[in-house]
């Protein structure tokens, strides 16, 4: 989910051009955006719970190492699947899954202490940048949106991976078993409509400070 990763780099630019404001936000925007933090943050957490105890059991096979292939390359999941919670039949389902990588399963390869490092360092990052940003004025509407969203999913797979060694998903879409989508939970959603929000600012404030551009040379005299 974090792919295109220079172009996100250039969107988070745009959030400094003088076209976006600057002025430190308020005392309540603060707290408004730490309160919903925390809302969505345990909203993401009881979801979790909630798979956990309607969508797993625990298994007799998992005897190694949380997360750590073995020597075949496969990794033994730590609880078992239970029968999914259908939704719309032959396309969206509950369905116990466990991430050992990251949104989607990218990195789930890795070595363990990798794994941890990148995760850890940054969502730490994320959460810091993120929040200072926030709080000194950086970006505007939509951004702003973003920042809760963000720093709830991060914390939300962070806490699962500091409790569990991994990260619980369970939200299944497919056809008809032919074609599945990555297995995600809500903290996965949280993240990408966040970025997603912070792509459509960036988007329009390059196309806002373009015209103000081209609106000055014109005004040059020849």
């Amino acid at each position: 989910m974090w792919g295109g990763g220079a172009d996100l780099t250039h969107k988070i630019q745009l959030l400094e051009s003088p076209a976006v404001t600057r002025t430190p936000r308020s005392r309540n925007a603060l707290i408004l955006c730490l309160a919903a933090t925390a809302v969505l943050t345990a909203m993401d957490l009881g979801t979790k719970h909630w798979a956990l105890d309607r969508l797993s059991q625990p298994s007799s096979f998992a005897s190694g190492p949380v997360c750590q292939p073995d020597e075949h390359g496969r990794i033994d999941t730590q609880r078992a699947q239970r029968s999914p919670v259908v939704l719309i039949d032959g396309y969206l389902e509950f369905r116990y899954a466990e991430n050992c990588g990251a949104a989607f399963g990218f990195m789930r390869e890795m070595p363990a202490p990798v794994r941890k490092g990148v995760f850890y360092v940054a969502a730490g990052g994320a959460v810091l940048l993120l929040l200072w940003m926030f709080a000194t004025g950086r970006g505007g509407t939509l951004f702003a949106l973003s920042v809760p969203l963000i720093i709830s999913g991060a914390i939300g797979n962070l806490v699962d991976r500091v409790r569990l060694g991994y990260v619980v998903d369970f939200v299944r879409f497919h056809l008809n078993d032919r074609w599945a989508y990555p297995t995600f939970n809500v903290a996965d959603a949280w993240i990408t409509i966040g970025v997603a929000l912070i792509l459509i600012e960036g988007f329009t404030d390059g196309r806002r400070e373009k015209r103000a551009r081209a609106k000055s040379a014109a005004a040059r005299p020849d």
